[in-house]
């Protein structure tokens, strides 16, 4: 066992519901096997403990391992892509190079880049959008199982309205899905995810497949894209007979509490009112939908419809991994709604990377925060003296003030070290994979 003596901030309980930021400048968290098994005042935990190692991390922040509920991998080498809307931006960027993960090498190389974008930016638990390919579906579980990871992920199905390369029917859809989770479900730290791409390329066949396997794996996930793009929405209605984007999946079974649609900007309040009565969770990805003008979150009417809201980073539409990035533009975002927006604390910008993912993802029990009984998987913020990040903190004048300042200013390379189940997986700047 060791004992970790910590500048430590969490949230345990929701902001949105009256909870409030958790700080502590000298905890001592004691974990064992990867699991937190004490935590109180350091001076309190070293004389329970008194033969247990320590290390020290007071010099920076410790913060609970980053939670991302929406990127996709097969997009990691497109990121930057900017000027166009939501379908145009598919057809010229990722598209294209969601086809060369026909390539096994090519995938590899891809999953590689991937997985360590995430470990730098101090996520530690991420719901993948896979790639349309079984085979590049299997690297990417195979990278994130090497890292030890939390990682959700599938196949992404479709059969319409994208190339043919990237095309499958129903029957084969089922098949290799089932194949998929067969191997990987439940795996270390995996899971499968039923991943229709989104329902104006999936048939209702393929969203039958998709209810098949999201029935028959327990404990699989369902996510999709939701209300990103009215061009998008419009086009779904046409395709659907006038039906909403929710009830595209919610009359397949595919709406609830182990469902997370990403994105849904432009809800309709019986929409809201369906999610919320099924218990799924919304991913907000702020800077995707900034660069591709997709619109303003909704943050207020999902929060008070009763909708769980989350973080993703939407990679590569979304311009980089780095949560706290996220979090800085979700807070742009409501500011910018004005009276129908949400004022937001650095509590909410946490919780939001943090436990309101792991609730999302089914894991709240698990990850989320630095409590007792959970396991240990953290991000320590470390800057380099003299830079902005690190003038900041030095000048902080509470918790929250630091907090702020790391959402502020913080980025990949203010990431000092990663924890996974208590296994420091990154050091810095310098990353290595968990020794096998």
């Amino acid at each position: 066992m060791t004992i970790f003596r910590v500048r430590v901030l969490d949230t345990p309980t929701s902001p949105f519901a009256g909870g409030t930021l958790r700080s502590d400048d000298d905890c001592g968290l004691l974990v064992g096997d990867g699991v937190i098994t004490a935590r109180g005042p350091f001076d309190v935990v070293r004389a329970e403990h008194p033969d247990e190692p320590v290390l020290d991390l007071r010099q920076g922040l410790l913060l609970p391992g980053l939670v991302d509920t929406h990127v996709h991998f097969p997009q990691v080498r497109v990121i930057g892509g900017l000027g166009l809307p939501l379908l145009d931006w598919l057809d010229r960027y990722a598209l294209p190079e969601e086809m060369r993960l026909a390539d096994v090498d090519h995938a590899r190389g891809v999953a590689r880049d991937f997985v360590a974008g995430l470990v730098d930016a101090g996520t530690t638990t991420a719901l993948v959008f896979g790639a349309h390919q079984a085979p590049a579906v299997d690297v990417m579980f195979e990278a994130a199982d090497h890292w030890g990871l939390r990682v959700t992920t599938g196949l992404v199905t479709s059969d319409r309205l994208l190339p043919d390369a990237l095309l499958t029917t129903p029957e084969r859809a089922y098949a290799e899905s089932r194949e998929l989770a067969a191997r990987w479900h439940g795996k270390g730290r995996l899971r499968y995810a039923v991943t229709p791409r989104f329902s104006l390329s999936a048939s209702e066949g393929v969203l039958e497949a998709c209810a098949a396997t999201f029935s028959e794996v327990p404990g699989s996930l369902f996510t999709s894209h939701l209300n990103e793009n009215l061009h998008e929405i419009s086009e779904v209605a046409a395709l659907f007979g006038g039906a909403s984007y929710v009830d595209t999946y919610d009359r397949f079974g595919l709406v609830t509490p182990r469902s997370v649609l990403a994105h849904d900007v432009h809800p309709t309040d019986a929409e809201l009112g369906t999610l919320a009565a099924r218990g799924a969770a919304v991913a907000h990805c702020p800077t995707s939908n900034a660069a591709l003008g997709s619109g303003l979150f909704p943050l207020r009417r999902h929060i008070e419809a009763g909708v769980r809201v989350s973080l993703g980073s939407d990679v590569g539409a979304g311009t980089g991994f780095s949560l706290f990035k996220e979090g800085l533009q979700a807070y742009f975002v409501q500011q910018l709604l004005g009276p129908d927006g949400m004022l937001l604390t650095s509590a909410h910008l946490l919780w939001l990377s943090t436990g309101a993912g792991a609730d999302a993802l089914g894991l709240g029990d698990d990850v989320g925060d630095l409590s007792v009984g959970k396991q240990f998987d953290a991000v320590w913020v470390l800057p380099e003296p003299g830079d902005p990040l690190a003038v900041g903190l030095d000048n902080a004048s509470s918790p929250d003030d630091a907090l702020s300042k790391v959402f502020a200013l913080g980025t990949t390379s203010d990431v000092g070290g990663v924890w996974v189940a208590g296994e420091q997986i990154a050091a810095g700047r310098w990353r290595s994979p968990r020794p096998r």
